[in-house]
């Protein structure tokens, strides 16, 4: 794009470099001003001149042209108009011709993040309550992969402690393989619940569950196949759900890949001097700092959370040499992040710094919180089928001779899925009801997928074929509406870079809507196809970079944009 303070700059005779002027050149606050303004008080005691005359001078030295309308001296400033087709001329042929690379960056070369995310639990189906962290960490993984950085995704498992001794227990006394093969986790899931309301009755069974956890710990065969078992029906069942949500990991590394590598970082924090013994239990006095010790060994010698996440952070850095390490985690376990966090850093690893808790809010049932022990559940899989199916009947009664309905309403339900978990700052309860989640209407990812086909229509319509440089000069483009929506479109690539260095894929998220908003504005102002050729070839390059955006936008959420709708 051409840089408009470099241009101006150019075109004025200072006594100091075009490069010094321009870093002078500011945006105006009012735009009813100008576009750019240059303040001349920095040159008065050299010129030997008043700031106002200076800019009157300033001012008869800029002629109109191509890119510049005219130049007005205002108290001191200089203030200059660029043409509003230039800027947006400007803009729509650097779209245009990165096409599926505008927005993409190497800021991030040579640098790596690792992204904690989704963190399924074994023997237990997705819910509603994992589409925080799995839509959030996913479009962070995209974000900063179209940054430039090598990015390591990591689903932390949930597949270590007693909760696996109750599964054996429920399985040897309720389980049935038939079921399990035909139900997967939801089957599994379905004994677990059944062993909490028996174990309210008959308190052995938790005697029992305890016994079998033992076993599992010291690697008794029987317990070790059982609960492979149970781990492998899991991943069975959940990657169907992560294929459907696109969504990919690089590492699967869960709780129990961490149980032989727990003794090395307990020892260094024993060498730094900062572990005490508090009624038996080992842990790490964080009173200075205004929390809670940080248990690392029960009294009984067991281990805990803190201990396999101390170790799991210290092989990740010696793994993947992060620049960055993210949790996306509820904001309910702020305190466990803080106090890891701190024991790293009292531990003397500087690389604490670079790991991040990016909390968000948690989902709940309109009558409740959920509880896998009760049964009170909402399967993610359950939500996206009905999200699908809606987007379906709506797709038949609105089009019903589009082609490929099934694939398209498979996109459309599953990015409505999506959407409904990044729209919002991420640190936001959500009440999950359906009526939310399968909304066809307003601020929707259905409404920016039928907006990038409406873009696509409008092309094919036109039949302009491939798009060349359009003419700098054109007044088709010379209006409000288009050049509103051509600086948003100028605007994607900062979008990107602050929702992944904030942490907050709503920020691209709002943008995208604003950007759909902006373009159907334009679209009823202006005439796109119909007129002269030059006025339809210049309004299609808008169209066309406005389809790039909102593509290449909501391929960064994880949501598909069809060409159809």
């Amino acid at each position: 794009m051409i840089n408009f303070k470099q241009y101006i700059a150019s075109k004025l005779d200072l006594p100091i470099s075009v490069d010094e002027v321009a870093n002078l050149i500011v945006p105006t606050a009012d735009e009813t001003k100008g576009d750019y303004s240059l303040p001349c008080f920095r040159f008065a005691k050299e010129l030997r001149c008043a700031p106002q005359a200076i800019a009157s001078n300033l001012a008869n030295q800029l002629a109109q042209d191509n890119y510049i309308d005219r130049a007005e001296a205002v108290n001191g400033y200089l203030n200059v108009f660029v043409k509003k087709s230039a800027t947006v001329v400007d803009i729509i042929d650097e779209i245009n011709s990165q096409g599926d690379s505008y927005g993409k960056s190497t800021i991030g070369a040579g640098k790596t993040v690792c992204i904690d995310y989704s963190s399924v639990n074994i023997a237990k189906s997705l819910h509603i309550g994992h589409l925080g962290t799995t839509a959030i960490g996913n479009s962070l993984y995209k974000l900063y992969q179209n940054l430039g950085y090598n990015v390591v995704g990591i689903n932390h498992l949930g597949d270590y402690g007693t909760q696996f001794g109750k599964m054996i227990v429920a399985y040897t006394l309720w389980g049935d393989d038939d079921v399990i093969a035909k139900g997967g986790a939801k089957a599994l899931q379905d004994i677990y619940v059944k062993y909490h309301v028996e174990a309210e009755k008959d308190p052995t069974l938790d005697d029992q569950a305890r016994q079998w956890f033992v076993k599992i710990e010291k690697g008794d065969a029987e317990a070790t196949r059982l609960f492979n078992y149970f781990k492998q029906i899991t991943l069975d069942d959940v990657n169907k759900t992560y294929k459907r949500l696109n969504v990919t990991f690089d590492s699967w590394n869960g709780e129990s890949f961490y149980n032989d590598k727990m003794d090395r970082p307990l020892q260094m924090l024993r060498d730094a001097g900062i572990v005490t013994e508090s009624q038996g239990a080992q842990v790490v006095d964080l009173e200075a700092y205004n929390m809670p010790p940080c248990l690392l060994v029960k009294s009984d010698g067991s281990s805990l959370y803190a201990t396999r996440d101390l170790a799991a952070a210290l092989y990740r850095k010696e793994t993947y040499n992060f620049d960055k390490c993210l949790y996306v985690v509820a904001y309910q376990q702020a305190l466990h992040f803080k106090q890891l966090f701190k024991v790293l850093e009292m531990a003397g690893f500087d690389w604490a710094k670079d790991m991040v808790h990016v909390s968000y809010g948690m989902v709940s049932l309109e009558e409740g919180a959920m509880s896998t022990r009760k049964g009170n559940t909402v399967f993610l899989e359950d939500v996206i089928e009905r999200a699908v199916a809606k987007s379906y009947e709506i797709i038949c009664n609105k089009n019903p001779n589009l082609p490929n309905k099934q694939q398209i309403a498979e996109q459309v339900g599953v990015g409505a899925v999506i959407f409904s978990a990044v729209e919002n700052a991420r640190i936001k309860d959500i009440t999950f009801t359906f009526d939310r989640v399968l909304s066809f209407e307003g601020e929707t990812a259905p409404y920016l997928q039928y907006t990038h086909a409406r873009c696509n229509s409008i092309i094919n319509k036109a039949g302009v074929g491939a798009l060349a440089k359009i003419s700098p000069n054109v007044d088709a483009l010379d209006n409000a509406e288009t050049l509103s929506l051509a600086k948003l479109l100028g605007n994607f690539n900062q979008i990107v870079l602050d929702a992944a260095t904030k942490y907050e894929p709503s920020i691209l998220a709002k943008y995208l809507i604003d950007v759909a908003q902006a373009f159907n504005r334009f679209y009823i102002a202006h005439r796109v196809i119909g007129e002269d050729a030059a006025t339809t070839k210049a309004r299609i390059g808008v169209v066309t970079a406005t389809k790039t955006v909102l593509a290449n936008g909501l391929n960064l959420l994880g949501i598909q944009a069809p060409d159809q709708m």
